[in-house]
Order: structure tokens, then sequence, then C-alpha cells
């Protein structure tokens, strides 16, 4: 159980370190080449990145510190692209990258595809801030470029407002510059434009001082209550998977005792005491112990609630015990097998049952164990497990039988 869950104590504790030490962490986020890396290293000031005209430079979660701010300071996170072919482990570490940041900066470099609108959705429905950032501006004329503008306010309309919305140049193509001297004599010359980042700047500030303590805090308490879903679904998961090799081993127990009881009075009577005990152990598994008096009172019930629901397979159980009175109790290995096979299958109800039971908190719900025990039922595939179950109790039996002669 502890090792399962390592990952997600290990994020606690980052997260606990980020808050202690007051860190506002601005994420990117975006497909493969749009330009994530460059954008981070020009608001940063020095190439603390790696790019490469290859697809899927970035392959790990990266970061720098970029500026102090109160008593903390404000972080900038890399992030692998989106939809890399064969990158589905990076595409997860970059979702799970954005879900840890206060500020995302969805970074696209021409209108959005339908992969880059869906990932903003889900950004929009996890409560994420995002500003929508436009890089490489400078390949569009500025009709094109005001045109696309407003092609992405339109697309993310409700998911990010106007102002987040920003064009910049992150890497600039170099320019050609033309000098002619004295004598009129032409000279070309390929000059680096400076990073066109002016806009992007100014507004991560204006949020970052208005609202960066409380997006900090908000984002903490998001992050908090997603890893808690995270840790009750794995400790659910194992405990589900427990509880059903917990309910297995009972109702073959219990289908063998009464397979091979010669006594069959004590078949029924075995029933309930082999029962209560799986209810008993059951409880402990999911961490709501019961005494062997409740086990018992709560077998009651289910009894109670499966006669009323099933009496057809209560009667050929006491059928079938009734069969071993008249034979002596030397009902053949099919007889013996057919009614063990039962016998699990009434085992089986009553874990699935208390199963559910358990997970509610020890509460029938609404609908009282009449609905609980109906929905079990339901979703039941009752000749097939009867089948699996006197086929294996057979084989017991042959192998038993095998043994003694």
């Amino acid at each position: 159980m502890r090792e399962s869950l390592a990952g997600e104590y290990d994020s606690l504790s980052e997260l606990l370190n980020k808050i202690e030490n007051e860190e506002i962490h601005v994420a990117v986020l975006g497909r493969v080449s749009v330009g994530k890396s460059s954008l981070l290293n020009a608001l940063a000031g020095t190439d603390a990145f790696s790019t490469s005209p290859l697809h899927g430079e970035t392959r790990t979660v990266e970061r720098t510190a970029w500026q102090s701010y109160d008593a903390g300071g404000v972080f900038l996170i890399d992030t692998p692209g989106l939809d890399e072919a064969k990158g589905e482990a990076r595409e997860a570490l970059a979702h799970d990258a954005a879900a840890r940041a206060d500020l995302i900066l969805f970074v696209a470099d021409s209108d959005l595809t339908s992969s880059e609108l869906a990932a903003l959705q889900q950004l929009h429905a996890s409560g994420s801030l995002v500003l929508l950032v436009l890089n490489k501006a400078d390949r569009y004329s500025t009709g094109e470029r005001d045109a696309l503008l407003a092609s992405l306010k339109q697309h993310v309309s409700g998911m990010v407002t106007s102002e987040n919305i920003i064009a910049v140049s992150a890497d600039p193509a170099l320019q050609t510059v033309i000098s002619i001297d004295a004598n009129g004599i032409e000279t070309e010359v390929e000059r680096k434009p400076a990073p066109a980042i002016d806009p992007l700047v100014d507004r991560l500030w204006d949020i970052i001082e208005q609202e960066g303590k409380s997006l900090a805090a908000l984002n903490a308490s998001l992050f908090a209550s997603r890893v808690s879903d995270s840790v009750s679904r794995r400790i659910m998961q194992t405990r589900r998977a427990l509880a059903e090799r917990m309910i297995r081993y009972y109702s073959i127990a219990k289908g063998l005792g009464v397979a091979v009881n010669p006594v069959p009075v004590a078949d029924l009577a075995a029933a309930a005491a082999i029962d209560s005990a799986l209810v008993y152990h059951l409880s402990r598994i999911y961490d709501l112990p019961m005494s062997r008096r409740e086990s018992g009172k709560l077998v009651a019930v289910i009894f109670t609630q499966l006669a009323l629901l099933m009496g057809a397979i209560w009667t050929v159980h006491l059928a079938s015990s009734l069969l071993k009175i008249t034979s002596a109790g030397l009902s053949t290995l099919i007889t013996a097998s057919g009614q063990g096979a039962i016998a699990y299958y009434s085992t089986y109800l009553v874990g699935q049952i208390t199963e559910r039971y358990l997970e509610q908190g020890k509460s029938w719900g609404e609908g009282g164990p009449k609905q609980v025990t109906e929905e079990i039922l339901a979703g039941m595939d009752k000749n097939s497990i009867i089948a699996t179950a006197r086929e294996d109790i057979l084989s017991r039996l042959e192998s038993q039988s095998s043994a003694k002669g």
C-alpha cells in the first residue's frame, strides 16, 4: 500500500515545500515545437532551457528561477510537448506539471487544433488560470496576426479572457539589413532581433502582483484535493482487490465444506458462521471493524433479503441437504459439487453485499438493504459463477478422492 502511494506522498511533500517557500510556479504547455522553451528562455533572459530544431527536445519537466517576489520567488517550468508521436508518458508529465502550476502559459503558433482546444477545455475545467500565447507572431503580417488573434478569442471564449490572449515573438527570425556606405556600396547583414515579449511580461506581473498569493493558495488547495482523491482511489482499489480475494477464499472454503460434510444438518448451521467470519474480516479490510456479534447480525439481515429475493436458491440448498439425509450422507460427487457450488454462490453474494455496505460507510443508503441486495443480484451472472464454482469444487473433490484411493 505504501509503495503504491509513494508518488502521491512525494507530490504532497513538494506542495508543502512550495507553500513554505512562498513560491509561484508558471508552467508552459503546448504542442511540440511551438516554441515553449524559447519563450521561457526569453522570459528568463538566458538559455536556461534546451531548444532544438528537432521535434520533442524537452523530454522531462524542467524549472528555473525567474524573479524574486515578496518573500519567495517566481519559477518558470518547461514541459514536454503535447501530442508527440509515442510520447504519451511525456504528455502525462506535461499535464501533471500544469496541474501543479499556479499560472499556465498555453503556447500556440497558429490557429488552434482540435487537440489543443481539448487541452484548453481540460485546463479550464480544472480551474487553472491560463494565458493563451500566440508565439512566432513575426511570421505573420499585421492583418494576418489580427485575424488570427480574433479567431483565437472566438475559439476560447468563456475559457480565456481577451486580455489573457497575447501575441509574442520569443525567438524572432533573422532579419536581413542592407546598409549603404558613402560610396553607395550595399552590404547585407543578418541581424537577430530581440525577443518581442513585453506585453506578456507586463500581463504576467499584473497577475502576480494582484493575484499571486491567492492563486498559489487556490492552486495548492485544488492540487491537494486532487492528490487526496487519487490517494482515496488507490486505497479503494487496494481494498477491493483484497476484499475480492477474501470473498473468494471464504466462498470456496464454504463450498468445499458443504460438499464434503457428512452431517447434512450442519451444512446450513455452519454457513452462517462462515459468512459471519467473512463479514468480520471484510470490515477490517475497509477499516470499519465490526465485532463478531455485529457481523452475525449483518449476515442475518443479508440472509433475510436473499431469502425474500431468491428463495429458490435456498430451496435447492435445503433440498440437497435433505438428499444427504435420505442417502445417509453418501451423496455422489456430482450432487455434492452442485450443493457446494450453491453454497459458494451464497457466500459470494454475502461478500459482495457486505462490501457495498462497507464502501458506503457501514450504511445501506436511502434504499435500505433490499435495494442494495437487488442491485448486487442484478449485476451478478449467477449461472456462470455457479458453473465455475462447481467445476472447481468437483475438481478438488476428485483430487481428494484419488488421494484417498
